[in-house]
C-alpha cells in the first residue's frame, strides 16, 4: 500500500502528490514502485504544477491539465543522461534518451531537483558498471582467457582450465592474440608479468 507521507519528505505540494500517486500507481508494471516525486513550484499561483516521478524502472515527466494529465516516460535503460541547472529561484531537470528524446521540468524546488539528480546519477553509475562488466568479459574471452584486473567487480570470474587456455590460443592468429594482449596491458587490465607469460606461450607455439 502506498503511503502519501513517504513522498512529502522535501516539502512537496501535498495536494499535487495526492492527485499524482493514484494516477501513477495505475501505470506501474509488475514489481515497479514509485521511488520519489518532485513537484514544480512557481512564484505565481499554479493550480496544475508539473512533476517528475521516479520509479525503479522509469523517469516520468507529468504535466497535469484541467481535465487530466499527460505522461512522458523513459525506461532507465533508454536514458542517456540527466542534467540539473539551478537558477536564482528553483531548478530545472532535463532528461535525455539515447535516441535523442528529452523531457524537461523547470521551477522545481532545489532540494527536490537535487534528489532527482542524485537518484539518476546512481542509476547511471550502475548502468556503467554493468557495461564495464560486459566489456571485461568480452576482452577476457578474446584474449585467450587472461584474467583481467577489475577491482570494481565484486565477483571474480570463474577460472578457465589451462587446457582451455591453450586451445583458445592455438585457434587464434598469434599476431592478433599478441595485439589484444598489448591492448590489455596498455589499458592496465593485466600487469607486465601476465603479459610476458602469455606472450611467451604464444611465441613458443609459432
Amino acid at each position: 500500500m502506498v503511503v502519501i507521507s513517504d513522498f512529502l519528505t522535501d516539502d512537496q505540494d501535498e495536494a499535487a502528490v495526492r492527485k499524482l500517486v493514484p494516477k501513477i500507481s495505475e501505470l506501474l508494471t509488475k514489481d515497479e514502485a514509485i521511488e520519489y516525486i518532485a513537484v514544480q513550484k512557481k512564484l505565481v499561483m499554479n493550480l496544475t504544477p508539473d512533476a517528475i516521478v521516479l520509479t525503479n524502472r522509469r523517469f516520468i515527466a507529468v504535466r497535469p491539465k484541467m481535465l487530466g494529465m499527460t505522461f512522458q516516460d523513459f525506461m532507465w535503460r533508454e536514458v542517456h543522461d540527466v542534467h540539473m541547472s539551478e537558477q536564482m529561484v528553483g531548478a530545472t531537470i532535463l532528461c535525455r534518451t539515447i535516441d535523442g528524446r528529452y523531457a524537461q521540468v523547470d521551477s522545481l524546488p532545489k532540494k527536490q531537483a537535487r534528489r532527482i539528480y542524485s537518484y539518476a546519477q546512481n542509476i547511471e553509475e550502475q548502468a556503467y558498471e554493468r557495461r564495464q562488466q560486459v566489456e571485461l568479459e568480452k576482452l577476457r574471452a578474446s584474449a585467450g582467457g587472461v584474467v583481467l584486473h577489475a577491482p570494481s567487480v565484486p565477483v571474480a570470474p570463474p577460472a578457465i582450465p589451462e587446457t582451455s587456455l591453450q586451445a583458445a590460443t592455438l585457434v587464434e592468429d598469434p599476431v592478433a592474440v599478441l595485439g589484444k594482449l598489448k591492448q590489455l596491458l596498455e589499458a592496465g587490465l593485466i600487469d607486465q608479468g601476465e603479459f610476458d607469460l602469455k606472450k611467451a606461450e604464444v611465441l613458443a607455439r609459432l
